[in-house]
């Protein structure tokens, strides 16, 4: 894809990114207190707010960029987005299981952006027992069904969410990754 990847543990480091993507698996709460402990959450805020980074969550990583979760409690994100992140449940799920694992079909508000060249709908890798709800997008984004709708990518501005992971989706997930790194569009 033509990009240098690197692991930034230090946040001055991170303040001087290109772009940032912000992946993860585990626990919200967890995954907040990792970020708070140097302060690189005040540096991905910044960066998205202030220098208009180009910023990609994925999996809880895009659950992070959201204002809240319910896993652990109440537990408050970076506040990028003014979404919240619930536990899939059984009742509205039906006869599907939890943690929702495997490929699945995503529909998208439009083929741009994040979306070019993806035929509708396109299927992607998901590995994740929380979602996060479909309120307060503006922009493109991306739902898929599982028992419900959930929120499965977005892009606002220069924030962008994949509840997937592009990198185990295969050809889609490439061409998703590549179209983030685009240097003629925000997000």
């Amino acid at each position: 894809m033509g990009a240098t990847v690197e692991l930034v543990c230090d946040p001055e480091v991170l303040a001087q990114a290109e772009y940032i993507v912000l992946p993860g698996v585990g626990s919200f709460k967890k995954g907040m207190e990792n970020l708070k402990k140097n302060g690189t959450d005040e540096v991905i805020r910044s960066a998205a707010i202030i220098n208009k980074t180009k910023i990609l969550g994925i999996c809880l990583g895009m659950q992070l960029l959201g204002s809240q979760s319910t896993e652990d409690c109440e537990t408050a994100g970076l506040g990028l987005i003014a979404n919240r992140v619930e536990r899939f449940t059984t009742k509205e799920l039906g006869q599907n299981k939890i943690p929702h694992i495997g490929f699945n079909s995503i529909h998208f508000t439009g083929q741009r952006g994040l979306f070019s060249d993806l035929s509708e709908p396109s299927d992607f890798y998901f590995a994740h027992s929380y979602r996060m709800l479909v309120d307060n997008i503006e922009g493109l984004y991306a739902t898929c069904s599982y028992g419900i709708d959930f929120l499965a990518a977005f892009e606002m501005d220069n924030i962008c969410g994949a509840q997937f992971h592009p990198e185990k989706s295969q050809a889609n997930g490439l061409v998703f990754l590549r179209n983030f790194l685009k240097k003629d569009r925000l997000c």
